[in-house]
Parts: structure tokens; C-alpha cells; sequence
């Protein structure tokens, strides 16, 4: 257990790592490697357990002689979804298993469209494991993109690398911008996807080669946010090696929220500077960006009035059920939440402080440590560790901003 007193920020940071970059980067360096490219050079990965997690997936699928091959995926959602279909195509029988809160997590919408494309998909009664064996071919599927974008990913990264001309059609997709995310990479890496504007709609060719000599992983805004919102909200933090303008992380939102409450920002070609002001209430879609709900919640319990956050429905399925953690733990420290539909609302006052258990989520452990900094009480974090499932350093970083150091 880790103990978070009052007190303010002041400081400069480098944001890690973007932990969904990397996991995307080692699967397309995999493809590369397979197709006979030259190493591809990761720069800057992140050192997550998720990240981790993925570069082992990596190395078992191309060093395992085996015709079944074991691949733990830990509790990393995007590694196991993405590397369903990029497994496919091996031919083996690839079983992909999972622990903790990604044993609850649905897996469902991958098995009818992979037995389309001429792979078998076996799951758990639509959870994990996963059991695939390809191989993959090229064809024309519709799939269901209501409560993850992390399979199509995986879909955009394996039809280039099979003969003939692919078709995906998508329903009900959230998430765009992780999809995006998932192009901007596959451009880098040679491997050209047609799409409409919508993101619904892909048109895939192959055989198609992925081919990069170094791939730069970027700033990740989703553990930066978290920094973002302490500077708004107790004194001044500077979050650098962040790329706003040419980024497609869909948590870079968190600025506009910034703006909107009224906390003073100032952006620069690679960081963000966030000074302490008086804070309104705000109203709030993150549909598009589900990860934002802990830092937004954080930081509405420092706004003057009730704020409202939409997209509540996309929590169920995360580390925990996020917004039922959120309203169950932070009301024990004194936040006034109310889960309502889709919507989170939050009235700002006083934070009395006491325990948190974040339940094993990362984002729910370094929301309440935010929350705690303007508290009465301090906030108390049970199993602290979990945070190194995208951001090892949290509590390090956090303490050293705390000191001035």
C-alpha cells in the first residue's frame, strides 16, 4: 500500500511510452521479420508489463517449432485480440491464454469472422482462451465493433499478408481513433489500407510486405493525462515528449477538457504545460476515449459544480467495471458521483480522503493518487504495483514532482 498526502505538483516530466504503440510496433516488426525484411529497430518502447507482454508473443511465435504453440497474454486485451488474427497465419494450432480480469473480457466477435476468412476460432463461451489455426485467407467479412476496435486492428495488420483482396465492413465501431492509431503505423511500415472517412468500410490487397528500418515509439497521453490534470489542479507540471498535432491517440482529448474547465494550458511542438486555476464544471463525450473516465473523474471532483461525463457504457469490459469502481471507491474518499445510463456525473467540493482499492485496474490506482492531492486526508492506494501494467514509474515520477526535485 502506497500513501498519497495533500500537497501540490511543480515540475517537468517525459511522458512514457505509448504502451498501444509499442504492442502495434513489436507485431508489425514480427510481420517484417516473417516476410524476410530487414530488422526493424524499436526506439523507445515502452517497458510496461503489456509492452512486455507482447515482445514474448513475438519472440514464441517465431522461435517455436511446435505445432501448438502457448501464448500468454497475460492481462494485456490489445495483445490477445491483435495477435488472434496475426497468429492465423502460421498454419499452427496457437492457443492464447489470459489471467486475471482478461478472463472476463469478451472475445466473442472474433470467431465468425475468422472462420469466414478460413481460420477455426474456438473460445471459452466467448471469453478467453482463445484457440486459432489458420491459415488465414483473403475474403470479405463483416464484424461487430460495438465493444473493442483491438480485433480489427489485428485484422488490418494480418490481411495485408495474405494473396488476394480483402473486405472488412464494421458495425457500430467505437473507438476510431485507436483504429487510426493502427493505419498510421501500417503506412509506416509500407503496408497501405483503403478505408472510407467513416472508418467502416476497408479495402485490403496482398500480398503486401511490411518493411522499416527504426520505428519511434511516441508519448503515451493516456498515463500523461494523469500529470496533466495534477497540474491542473494543485500547482504546475510540464509533460514533454508528447506530440499533439500529428499524434492519433484518442486521449490527447484530455487538453480540450483542460480548456474547457477553465485550467491554463499551453502547448508546445513536443510537451504540454498545465498551471493551477480555478476550475467550472464541464460536460464531456469519451465515448471515443474510455481511458480518460478515471483522470476526467479526478478532476472533476476538483471543479466548482457537477460535471458530466458520457460514455459510461464503454467501462464494463476494461480492468475492472470501471465506472462501478470509480463510483464505489472514490466515494469513499469523499467524491459525489452518480452513475446514470451512459453518463458519470460528478459534483466538485471537499475530498475527505481515506482507502482506495483500484481492484487491480492501473487507471483507477493513479486516478485515486491524483485525487489524493487535494485531499483532506490523503489518499491510501491498495496493490500500488498494478500501475505497472502501463506505467511503471507513476508513483516514482509523482513523488519526485511532489518534492520540487
Amino acid at each position: 500500500m502506497i500513501s498519497v498526502k495533500s500537497g501540490a505538483v511543480l515540475g517537468e516530466l517525459a511522458a512514457p511510452s505509448s504502451k498501444s504503440m509499442t504492442q502495434r510496433a513489436y507485431a508489425a516488426a514480427y510481420l517484417a521479420a516473417e516476410q524476410g525484411s530487414v530488422a526493424c529497430r524499436i526506439i523507445d518502447p515502452s517497458n510496461c508489463d503489456d509492452a512486455k507482454i507482447a515482445l514474448n508473443i513475438t519472440k514464441m511465435l517465431s522461435s517455436s517449432d511446435s505445432d501448438i504453440v502457448q501464448l500468454d497474454c497475460g492481462e494485456a486485451g490489445l495483445s490477445l485480440r491483435m495477435f488472434t488474427p496475426i497468429a492465423a497465419l502460421t498454419g499452427k494450432e496457437i492457443i492464447l491464454n489470459a489471467k486475471g480480469s482478461l478472463m472476463e473480457r469478451p472475445v466473442s466477435m472474433m470467431e465468425q469472422p475468422l472462420k469466414e476468412l478460413g481460420a477455426h476460432c474456438k473460445t471459452h463461451n466467448g471469453f478467453p482462451p482463445v484457440i486459432v489455426t489458420g491459415p488465414l485467407k483473403a475474403g470479405n467479412i463483416e464484424l461487430d465493433g460495438s465493444v473493442t476496435s483491438q480485433f480489427l486492428t489485428g485484422l488490418l495488420m494480418a490481411l495485408p499478408c495474405v494473396d488476394g483482396v480483402s473486405k472488412i465492413k464494421v458495425h457500430n465501431l467505437r473507438s476510431k481513433p485507436y483504429v487510426e492509431m493502427t493505419l498510421q503505423l501500417l503506412k509506416h511500415f509500407g503496408v497501405k489500407v483503403e478505408h472510407n472517412t467513416v472508418l467502416d468500410e476497408f479495402l485490403i490487397k496482398g500480398p503486401q510486405k511490411y518493411s522499416a528500418e527504426n520505428y519511434w515509439v511516441e508519448g503515451d497521453w493516456s498515463g500523461a493525462s494523469f500529470f496533466l490534470v495534477a497540474g491542473a489542479v494543485t500547482g504546475y507540471a510540464k509533460v514533454m515528449n508528447l506530440n499533439y498535432k500529428k499524434s492519433f491517440q484518442a486521449d490527447k482529448k484530455i487538453l480540450d477538457v483542460l480548456k474547457l474547465c477553465g485550467a491554463k494550458v499551453i502547448e508546445h511542438k513536443d510537451a504540454v504545460e498545465v498551471l493551477k486555476s480555478k476550475l467550472k464544471a464541464f460536460e464531456f463525450d469519451a465515448s471515443d476515449c474510455p481511458d480518460l473516465f478515471p483522470p476526467l473523474v479526478a478532476l472533476a471532483m476538483n471543479c466548482n459544480g457537477t460535471s458530466v461525463i458520457t460514455g459510461a457504457e464503454r467501462l464494463k469490459h476494461k480492468e475492472s467495471n470501471r465506472a462501478l469502481t470509480l463510483f464505489e471507491e472514490f466515494t469513499k474518499i469523499g467524491g459525489k458521483i452518480d452513475i446514470n445510463g451512459n453518463n458519470i456525473k460528478v459534483v466538485g467540493g471537499a475530498i475527505k480522503g481515506g482507502e482506495v482499492d483500484p481492484r487491480n485496474d492501473h487507471r483507477i490506482a493513479m486516478a485515486g493518487a491524483i485525487a489524493g492531492l487535494n485531499s483532506e486526508l490523503g489518499v491510501r492506494i491498495k496493490n500500488e504495483q498494478c500501475v505497472n501494467k502501463s506505467y511503471p514509474n507513476f508513483f516514482t515520477e509523482l513523488k519526485r514532482l511532489m518534492n520540487n526535485e
